[in-house]
C-alpha cells in the first residue's frame, strides 16, 4: 500500500475572478488546490507539490488543514490568474496569467510513495516532457488534466489562448487516466462530441479518460462510455469543474468502478459548484447529494 493515494504537482496561485454580471472575487487557487482538497475531504491521504513564493505560504493551509502534506518549491513569484466570464455559458471565460512560477522539473519532484502523480496545471508554463519522461522513468502511474497542455500564453499580453499541443500523442501514451473539458476536445481532436473525442484521445495510448461539459460529465475505459449529469443549482463556482471534478473521480476510483465513481464525482462537483472556492463539503453531503439527485 503506498503512503499516498494521489500526489498533485503544480502551481498554486491567486484566482481573480469575475464572475458575469457579479463582483470580482480574488482568493487562492489552482488545480492543485481544487484537487487535493477534494481527494483529502474524502478521506484519501494526499500531497502536492507545489511551485510558488515561500513567502506566500500561508496559503498552503487549507490543504495542511486536512491533512494534505504540502512541499513547496521555490519560486519568484505565485502564479495569478483572471478569469473574466464574458456571458451566462460558464464554459465562455477570458483567462489571462498576469505572473508565473515557470517550469517545474524532475529534480524539483520528491520521491514519494504515491498511486498516482497527478500533473494539474493551469497553463502550459508549469510541464514539459522532460519531466513527464522523469516521472515515468521513476516509474510512477502518471494522470494530467490536457488544460496544461492546451492553455498557452502570449508572451506579451499574458493572454491563454487555447491552442492544439505538439506533443500531445506522446504525453497521452504516457498517461494512465486523464482529463478533458469540451473546449480542450475540440482543441485536440476537432470535434465537441465528448463521446467521439474521447475515442480519438484513446487511441493515443491512454486507457481512462474523464471528459466534462457545462452539463456533465463523461468517462470512457477500456472502449466503453459512461456519462453523468451535473445536477448544481447555481454556477457561481464554475472555477475548477474540472479540476474537483477530476479529483473527486481519480479518488474515488481507488476503490470503486467506473460508473460509481463518475455518479460520485458529478455529485461532489455539483455541490461545489454552487458556492465559489474549492470544495467544503463532505461526504454525507455527497452521500445525500447522490441519493436526491443521481440514484
Amino acid at each position: 500500500m503506498s503512503k499516498y493515494g494521489i500526489t498533485f504537482i503544480g502551481h498554486m496561485a491567486y484566482d481573480e475572478v469575475h464572475p458575469f454580471g457579479e463582483e470580482k472575487i480574488i482568493a487562492p487557487g489552482s488545480a492543485v488546490l481544487c484537487g487535493a482538497m477534494v481527494s483529502a475531504r474524502i478521506g484519501i491521504k494526499t500531497a502536492a507539490v507545489v511551485k510558488m513564493d515561500p513567502k506566500e505560504e500561508n496559503i498552503t493551509q487549507p490543504m495542511k488543514d486536512l491533512g494534505v502534506d504540502v512541499f513547496i518549491i521555490p519560486a519568484d513569484c505565485t502564479t495569478y490568474s483572471r478569469v473574466i466570464h464574458k456571458s451566462e455559458n460558464v464554459d465562455e471565460r477570458d483567462i489571462t496569467l498576469m505572473k508565473t512560477a515557470g517550469l517545474i522539473k524532475i529534480e524539483d519532484i520528491p520521491e514519494l510513495e504515491s498511486e498516482y502523480y497527478h500533473l494539474g496545471g493551469i497553463s502550459d508554463s508549469e510541464f514539459d516532457m522532460a519531466l513527464i519522461d522523469g516521472l515515468k522513468a521513476r516509474g510512477y502511474k502518471l494522470s494530467t488534466d490536457m488544460q496544461s497542455f492546451v492553455r498557452q500564453i502570449t508572451p506579451v499580453t499574458k493572454e491563454i489562448n487555447f491552442g492544439d499541443v505538439k506533443d500531445k500523442k506522446e504525453i497521452v501514451s504516457k498517461m494512465d487516466m486523464l482529463k478533458i473539458d469540451i473546449v480542450e476536445a475540440r482543441v485536440l481532436t476537432g470535434t465537441e462530441d465528448l463521446e467521439k473525442a474521447t475515442e480519438i484521445i484513446a487511441s493515443w495510448g491512454c486507457s481512462e479518460i474523464v471528459a466534462t461539459k457545462s452539463d456533465g460529465v463523461l468517462a470512457r475505459k477500456d472502449g466503453v462510455t459512461y456519462y453523468e449529469k451535473f445536477s448544481n443549482n447555481s454556477v457561481i463556482g464554475r472555477t475548477g469543474r474540472g479540476d474537483t471534478t477530476f479529483a473527486a473521480y481519480q479518488s474515488w476510483r481507488l476503490k470503486h468502478d467506473v460508473p460509481t465513481s463518475l455518479k460520485f464525482a458529478a455529485a461532489l462537483v455539483s455541490i461545489k459548484m454552487e458556492t465559489y472556492g474549492p470544495f467544503k463539503g463532505t461526504l454525507e453531503d455527497v452521500y445525500k447529494r447522490i441519493e436526491e439527485k443521481h440514484s
